[in-house]
Order: C-alpha cells, then structure tokens, then sequence
C-alpha cells in the first residue's frame, strides 16, 4: 500500500483549479471542486486527490492534517512584480490623490526615476533583507511562486547585481522565484534625452552581460530561460526601441515579455503577438482588433487591478472582452513602491470581482493555473493535479467563493510549498 508523507482531508472543498494549460472562455469558470475532498502528498509532489474516504484508504500518512471546515486549493502564482527596490513613493501618492498625472510625476524626475535613485545608493544586503520581508508578507497571504523584475537599477552594473539579489533570495527563500531583466524600464537620467543611446547600451551590453550572468547562476538550473520585458509605454519606449529590446534578448535565449496599453495605445499589444511574447501586461487601453489577435494566440493577458486601484482610476481593463475574446487571463499584484504597493492576491482577486466583474472561480483560476501559464511553468504548479509540486493552501474558509468576498482578512491558515508546511 502506497504512503503519504501528508494527507490532507475532510476539506469542505478541494478546488483543483486542474490541467497544464491555461483556461479560456467559459473554462475560465471552471473551478473543479471535489467536497469533501483529500490530497496526498509524498516527496514533494502531490501524489493523489479526491474524496476524503478514498485516500484516507488508500494512503496511510506520516502526518493527517484535519481539514474539516476548510478549503484546500493552490498555492497562489504572482507573475508579475517589480519586489526589488528601496524606498517608498508615499509623497507622489499624495501628488496622485490631488490630481497630478503619472506620466506628469514622471517626466519631472519622479515616478520610476525616484526609486532608481534609492534603490542604487541601497546595498545588496539592504535590498536582500527588503526582499525577503516582503516575500514572507506574501508567502502569508498564500503566494508560493513569485516573478520577479529588475529595473530600478538601469545601469548594466546594478542590473546584474539586482539579478543577483534575487538569485540570492531564491536560494534562501520558501517561495519559488522566477526573475525577470526589465532593463528598459524607463530612461535613466545619465541617458536623459536619448532614449535610442540607452536601447543601443541594453541590446549591446546590457543583455550580454545578463545572459552570461545568467547562465552560471543557481537560478538558470531551476527555471529555464530568463525573462526579457520592457515598458513599451509614452514617456518610457515606443514600438521600435522595445522591438530591438526584445529581439536582443531572443537573440540571448531570453524569453518575451512586455508592459503595454497602460496609458495609450502605440501598438504593444501586435508587437507582443509579433515576438511571440509570453505574456502582455496591463492591457488596459488595448484596441479591440489587437486584444482579438492577441487572445487568439499563446500569449497570456495579465491584467493588473490594484494599479487601477491605487492610482484611483475610473477606467480598468476590459477583463469581460479579453474572457469573450478566448484570451488566457491571468491576474498579479505588479507589487511595486509607486503604483501598487500591494502583496495580496486575495485582495487583487477581490479587485477583480468588483471592477472586471470576474466571478470568484474566474478570479481564482486567474491567480493559479493561468498565471502559472504566464510563467511558462503551468506543467509544474498552479493546480491540484497529480505529478504536479505539492503548493497549497488551506483556507480558513467554508467555500472558496469567500477568497474574494471577505476583505482585509488574511484567510490563509496554512501554506504548503513542495510538501512542506511553511507557513
């Protein structure tokens, strides 16, 4: 008789969120909950899941954990966020709440320019302790798999040694970390006026030296190839400039991935289809014939609500066009100090809910299997399946639709992380 090394049961609900692929459309919806439900685990990896009488026959265990009352679901995947940065942005907040425009905050020296002031006189160990107290924030809101970017360095040395904080951290944290070069995220102010030097700068010495790094690091072992992404954005790259990013970091083995439509339209959404990108974020002002075009390819829509939340604005992404499209929606945090200081997914879910009108299946689906596609590793996490790494949740919750009904709970009781209880 096979043995467990845990064995979860009794749970009110077990919600499998399963498969290896994004969900779209109407299977948007489709949530898979079992009452009560088992899961068995053994060396890591979730090793069976159903009902509570058939695996507690089946699979003695080393250790029973009652989940009488509760809900069993996925650990939580947040792909996309900007965690490494000192500082915090509270004054431009307050410029926010009056009425002062983002790209306004930015074009005098603020915005993203103010934290990469910080966030280069911040020490490695500085950015390493900063790091890894908000990864334990997250971790106790549910989150088990992290994407994390660069980009408040902007320069090839603290770039390289951003990438090497999360390295660090990878090593040393419960969470898995995903790392992500955003080199083109905004100009720096020694390339002030000329964004095409800088572009020339990333694509001929920036991303070199970031592949090389890469290739020895711990991390390259674990995740496979590093993500490239870039702010194709006004007041940040246009189309052009955010093409040869990206096409230098193909060239280097590096994945695609692009901020684009969060203030205006200039043609990310059709540039992210081109390069085969594998995700396309924000996505707020996108035009119906690219959103068409882009949700009929493998590109993943990650659609970011706290930003929407943070900045007080009146228009969010067209989630319900991006759903009836057959668009693979995803949901994260953008976790950053200037437009969404935010680390709960519950919350983000809750966001989702009430201003893309999302259902709360559609939200949690949003937060696991598709973000975890967003990452390219939906064959690894995201779901309750069989074979799959043991990262889940036990919610101190009677059925999952509360997640994002009740607000400014943690409702998290437990996290699971590779068969490990670590939280």
């Amino acid at each position: 008789m096979p043995r467990a090394d845990l064995l979860f049961h009794s749970a009110a609900q077990v919600v499998t969120c399963a498969g290896a692929s994004p969900r779209r459309g109407d299977a948007l919806g489709d949530i898979g909950v079992i009452l009560d439900g088992a899961v068995a685990v053994s060396d890591g990896h979730i090793v069976a899941v159903g009902p509570s009488a058939e695996l507690r026959a089946a699979y003695p265990a080393h250790e029973a954990i009652d989940a009488t009352g509760r809900v069993l679901c996925p650990g939580f995947v947040d792909c996309h966020t900007h965690l490494i940065f000192a500082g915090a942005r509270a004054a431009e907040w307050e410029q926010k709440l009056r009425g002062v425009p983002y790209l306004d905050i930015l074009a005098a020296g603020g915005g993203i320019l103010s934290t990469v002031r910080a966030t280069r006189a911040a020490t490695a160990l500085h950015l390493l302790a900063d790091g890894r107290a908000r990864l334990d924030a997250m971790l106790g809101l549910g989150t088990t798999t992290v994407e994390i970017k660069t980009g408040y360095g902007l320069s090839l040395e603290s770039e390289l040694s951003h990438l090497a904080v999360i390295a660090a951290l990878a090593q040393s944290h419960a969470c898995t970390l995903l790392p992500t070069l955003l080199a083109a995220h905004a100009v720096p102010p020694e390339f002030a006026g000329d964004a095409n030097g800088y572009v020339q700068m990333v694509t001929q010495a920036l991303i070199p030296a970031a592949a090389a790094w890469y290739a020895t690091s711990s991390i390259a072992a674990q995740h496979g190839a590093l993500f490239c992404d870039v702010f194709c954005e006004t007041g940040a790259f246009d189309v052009a400039q955010s093409r040869a990013v990206l096409a230098a970091g193909r060239s280097q083995g590096m994945t695609p991935k692009l901020h684009v439509d969060q203030f205006h339209t200039l043609g990310g959404a059709a540039l992210a289809l081109e390069m085969g990108a594998i995700s396309a974020d924000h996505l707020d002002v996108t035009p119906a014939d690219e959103r068409a075009q882009l949700a009929a390819s493998n590109t993943v829509a990650v659609l970011l609500p706290a930003v929407n939340f943070h900045m007080g604005a009146t228009q969010y992404a067209d989630a319900q066009a991006w759903i009836a499209a057959g668009g693979a929606v995803a949901l994260a945090t953008d976790f950053n100090p200037g437009s969404a200081p935010c680390f709960s997914l519950p919350f983000v879910m809750a966001l989702a809910c009430r201003h893309y009108g999302m259902t709360p299946a559609q939200a949690l689906n949003a937060c696991t299997i598709n973000a975890a596609a967003a990452l390219g590793i939906a064959g690894r996490v995201g779901s309750l399946d069989v074979g799959k790494e043991a990262d889940l949740l036990m919610l101190d919750l009677a059925d999952y639709r509360l997640l994002p009904y009740w607000l400014g709970i943690n409702p998290v009781a437990m996290v699971v992380k590779h068969g490990r209880i670590v939280a």
